[in-house]
């Protein structure tokens, strides 16, 4: 049985809490003097709408922990006591590709000297003073409903984006100027393509030029795009959804960049469109000329180009090469203080992507960079490790490493003398955020709060290297477990696809998993090849295939598990779920090694990879035109005859990322092939699931399925 606190139980806590994410500090702005540093967090744990807060920091030498305070700046419940928190249809696809679960204030952005904050809520663009205790949020006029709002670099402007045109409110005057009214039903100014933010982790469209004469903007015209259309059967009076999705093979969105000045004239940024028709990056630094980075279509090869802010000329400063495809590195490439240009790299020959200043390594053999966060002077903060189940932060201070965590999952922001380190670890103290002045040698001036809820249960993960391939892996066993007391089912919980990782050093990751574990299974999760954190060769090995390696690599892992408990272990009940990429590999395992995976659960699984969208898939399968073999050797679809075991598909209706097509062309392959099945359809569901109703009743159901085929 689940443990419960009072009658909540876990599946209920989890669900409204958001996955105990409610009530976390996050986004921080730190002002360079060291004054002051903005950040989000709801002021609950079950509360999922975001405040815009402020903590004051003394900047006198001697203060103590006790002049450091906390303030809310804005609560998004007051702003909308007269208003419904309704989001334009381009801001809730943003949420839905930055997998947001949150409401109220969402994002915020600032000044440089971290004075004013501009804000969205509601469609309506706010700004507000952080420097002023007494100050209130000052609506701003749009034509319409606004997204994604940034003031200058000054604190004189705010722009944003409105039905798909761009325009600037000057601060001082309120006068609303229009740079670009949208240009068609299938074009807009200033958001992110599909692709940008689905793959590449561009979530912005527009930047304000270093010195706040003008902006940076893309054009993206989705004409080109396929049209596909998403509808609830559920609520037949409602029409379809039109949605542009660019499926593998497939035309993608052409994207443009053009510098604007504040009168609205413009110029195009020049680069070759068809040779290089993604663009992963721009960057902009006082030290230099923006900095784009821009993609071929298969992935193989990359160009970093400097634009000319006067006439759009750009200068290709870099150009990188492989085999296989480029990692797209968050942060990077981007210019430092010394106008060099900082790049992660792929070490061939020490398999590991090292940061780069001008070509030169300044990160040590070993260590590999998962992203770039800040660089201040010639201080350069990253994150990431040299074992795949941590990644921390760390310095580059005069090209030596100085990580700011000993292990654990954390992250950084930092300027001046003052730096915010989160960490998540093995401690099971959930994510505390500390402020540091001083950094290595200074003093900790405060920890802000976190309100996130404590899960009913506790995490006890058991973390092992798996097989010959030393394969990361946790174990979970139920919280009142003897060893050698009896043989349980075991339950496979994996991703096992590029980008993500399960296997984290921290018990945080882990609630779901002794939940799952507490119901009766000895949980396995395991990191195949592809998985990140490990070395680019380990990711590279799924190149032409999707399919082969990560199962292989599961059943690895199954097999040391049952190998090394014997007595606790059942090799005849062995079920496996996941979401996703371990949606297609839950499926994947009962139709290839059903003979070791006795039931599975596949939620919003790929099963055709045709369906799925051209960066992710053309990355690791390339061309389908050319590499048809590989998409086929890698569909659930053409496999679905092999089905002996109980499989049950979940998929939300509404998804427009892993359509629903996926898993009812799978039940029409298994139906026309006579295997039995269930498909529990979610209505009005993306993606993800936020609602709370939903996901509650989620890990009710699978584990209705699970007691019913294997216990």
């Amino acid at each position: 049985m689940a443990y419960v606190s009072g009658t909540e139980s876990f599946p209920r806590q989890r669900a409204r809490t958001r996955g105990f994410r409610l009530g976390v500090p996050r986004a921080f702005a730190i002002a360079p003097d060291g004054s002051r540093i903005a950040f989000l967090r709801s002021p609950s744990g079950y509360d999922p709408r975001m405040d815009l807060w402020v903590l004051d920091c003394p900047t006198e030498a001697g203060a103590d922990q006790a002049s450091v305070h906390e303030r809310r700046v804005v609560s998004a419940e007051q702003l909308l006591t007269h208003t419904a928190d309704e989001l334009p249809p381009a801001e809730a696809a943003r949420r839905e590709r930055m997998r947001e679960t949150s409401e109220g204030i969402t994002a915020f952005a600032t000044d440089t000297a971290v004075r004013i904050a501009a804000f969205a809520l509601a469609g309506t663009p706010y700004v507000v003073n952080l420097d002023d205790p007494r100050a209130q949020p000052v609506a701003l006029p749009a034509p319409g409903a606004a997204i994604d709002p940034r003031p200058d670099p000054a604190g004189t402007r705010v722009g944003f984006v409105s039905d798909g045109g761009l325009h600037v409110v000057d601060l001082g005057t309120r006068e609303l100027t229009t740079l670009a009214q949208r240009p068609s039903d299938t074009s807009t100014w200033g958001l992110a393509d599909f692709i940008a933010a689905e793959e590449f982790s561009r979530m912005r469209g527009w930047w304000w030029l270093a010195d706040g004469s003008g902006i940076i903007a893309s054009l993206v015209d989705e004409a080109p795009v396929d049209t596909w259309w998403i509808s609830d059967p559920a609520q037949p009076q409602n029409p379809p959804r039109e949605h542009r999705y660019p499926a593998a093979g497939r035309a993608n969105a052409h994207v443009s960049l053009w510098i604007f000045d504040l009168f609205g004239n413009r110029t195009q940024i020049e680069w070759d469109h068809e040779a290089f028709p993604y663009l992963t990056s721009v960057q902009v630094s006082p030290e230099a000329h923006p900095v784009i980075a821009v993609l071929s279509r298969d992935q193989r090869e990359q160009w970093v180009v400097s634009a000319d802010p006067r006439d759009g000329r750009t200068t290709v400063i870099a150009t990188r090469q492989d085999s296989a495809w480029i990692d797209i590195i968050p942060g990077v490439p981007r210019v430092d203080s010394r106008g060099a240009l900082l790049e992660v790299v792929r070490d061939v020959e020490l398999d590991c992507n090292r940061l780069c200043r001008d070509d030169q390594p300044i990160t040590p053999a070993g260590f590999n960079v998962r992203s770039v966060i800040d660089v201040d002077g010639d201080r350069v903060l990253i994150t990431g490790s040299t074992d795949p189940m941590d990644e921390i932060p760390a310095i580059i201070d005069h090209d030596a490493l100085q990580p700011l965590l000993p292990d654990g999952i954390g992250s950084a922001r930092l300027s001046g003398d003052l730096c915010v380190v989160t960490r998540s670890g093995p401690d099971n103290s959930g994510v505390v955020s500390t402020v540091r002045r001083g950094l290595f040698d200074g003093e900790e001036l405060a920890v802000i709060a976190s309100y996130a809820v404590t899960p009913v249960v506790f995490p006890q993960p058991y973390f092992q290297r798996s097989g010959s391939s030393s394969l990361p892996t946790a174990i979970l066993w139920p919280t009142d477990h003897t060893p050698g007391s009896q043989k349980l089912p075991v339950l496979l919980a994996p991703y096992g696809g590029p980008h993500s990782r399960r296997v984290l050093r921290t018990h945080a990751a882990y609630a779901s998993d002794q939940w799952w574990a507490d119901q009766g299974f000895c949980v396995v999760i395991a990191d195949g090849r592809g998985t990140p954190g490990r070395g680019p060769s380990w990711e590279r090995a799924v190149l032409h295939d999707l399919a082969t390696p990560v199962l292989d690599d599961q059943m690895m892992a199954l097999d040391a598990v049952l190998a090394e408990f014997p007595q606790d272990t059942d090799p005849e009940r062995v079920g496996i779920h996941g979401w996703s990429f371990g949606g297609y590999l839950a499926a994947l395992a009962l139709l290839r090694r059903g003979d070791r995976v006795h039931a599975g659960v596949a939620g919003a699984p790929v099963t055709d990879w045709r369906l799925y969208d051209t960066a992710y898939t053309e990355r690791y399968l390339k061309d389908p035109q050319t590499h048809g073999t590989d998409y086929d050797a890698c569909s659930l679809i053409l496999q679905a005859h092999h089905l002996t075991r109980p499989l049950l598909l979940i998929h939300g209706l509404a998804d427009d990322n892993v359509v629903a097509a996926h898993t009812l062309q799978l039940s029409s392959a298994l139906l026309a092939a006579g295997r039995d099945h269930g498909v529990l359809p979610l209505s009005g569901v993306t993606h993800m699931t936020p609602q709370e109703i939903v996901a509650e009743n989620l890990l009710l159901a699978q584990r209705a399925f699970f007691s019913e085929h294997l216990q």
